[in-house]
C-alpha cells in the first residue's frame, strides 16, 4: 500500500507510512520524520511523493517505503555508535537517516562514483541541519567506486546498497563486521532483495527478501555515457 502514503509535507508522508503499515518501528519512524525529503530532491513540489525520483547522473533517489524497509531490516545492528556504510548515497538521504539512527559515536559513510552527487549530497545534509555531523566526522560522504567498499571506514556493522549487483561484491562481504548485516538488491533482470549476515565466527549467510527493481550498481562510465 505504498502508493497510497504520498503527503504534501514531510510530517504527512511519514503519518501515511504509518497508516499503512509501513513501519514496524518507531525508531526508524521518528528518524526519518527528522530527515525533510525536500532537502534532497531537485524538485521540492514532489519530495513527499512515496516514488523513486531523478536526481540527475543516471541516478535515483528510492521510494520512501524502500528507505523504510532497508532501514528496518538493518536495525538489529544500528545500535548507537556503530559504524555503517551507504553505497550508492547519491543525495545523501538514507546517510542522514541512518546518522539518526545511531549516533552519537557513529561513523557512517556514503559512497557514489559520481563526484557531483557526492559535492550536492554534503549541501544537502548542511541544508538538513547535519554539518556538524560532517565536521565531527560522524557522517563521511565521499567519491569512489561502492563495488569495492571502503575498507578504511569499516568493518562496518551495517551496509547498505542502493543500487542492484548481478552478485554481492566479495569486497562488501569482507568489510562486513561480524557480527553485521547487508542489505543489498542482487540480479540483472530479475532482482531481489538479500538479506546478507554474517555472524560472530565470520559465516555468512543469504536470505531472499522481496522481489525489487532498481537501478544498475556499475561504474561511471556506464551510468553516464560520454
Amino acid at each position: 500500500m505504498a502508493w497510497r502514503c504520498t503527503g504534501k509535507t514531510n510530517a504527512q508522508l511519514i503519518s501515511n507510512m504509518k497508516s499503512n503499515g509501513i513501519f514496524h518501528s518507531e525508531k526508524v519512524m521518528s528518524a526519518m520524520n527528522a530527515v525533510d525529503r525536500a532537502n534532497y530532491v531537485h524538485d521540492r513540489a514532489d519530495a513527499y511523493e512515496d516514488s523513486p525520483q531523478t536526481i540527475g547522473h543516471g541516478a535515483t533517489i528510492s521510494a520512501p517505503h524502500m528507505h523504510a524497509y532497508a532501514s528496518e531490516h538493518l536495525l538489529p545492528y544500528l545500535h548507537t555508535g556503530a559504524k555503517v556504510l551507504d553505497v550508492g548515497s547519491g543525495s545523501g538521504y538514507l546517510a542522514a537517516v541512518l546518522h539518526h539512527l545511531v549516533s552519537p559515536g557513529c561513523k557512517v559513510v556514503g559512497i557514489d562514483h559520481i563526484p557531483e552527487l557526492v559535492d550536492w549530497s554534503v549541501e544537502n545534509l548542511k541544508k538538513d541541519g547535519l554539518g556538524h555531523a560532517l565536521e565531527s566526522g560522524e557522517l563521511v560522504m565521499v567519491a569512489g567506486d561502492g563495488r569495492l567498499g571502503y575498507p578504511q571506514g569499516g568493518p562496518y556493522d551495517a551496509i547498505h546498497v542502493g543500487a542492484a549487483a548481478p552478485t554481492v561484491p566479495s569486497a562488501l562481504i569482507d568489510q562486513l563486521a561480524s557480527p553485521g548485516r547487508m542489505f543489498i538488491p542482487v540480479g540483472s533482470f530479475m532482482q531481489y532483495i538479500e538479506q546478507i549476515d554474517k555472524d560472530a565466527q565470520g559465516n555468512v549467510s543469504k536470505k531472499r527478501i522481496m522481489g525489487v527493481r532498481y537501478v544498475p550498481l556499475t561504474d561511471r562510465d556506464m551510468q553516464v555515457p560520454n
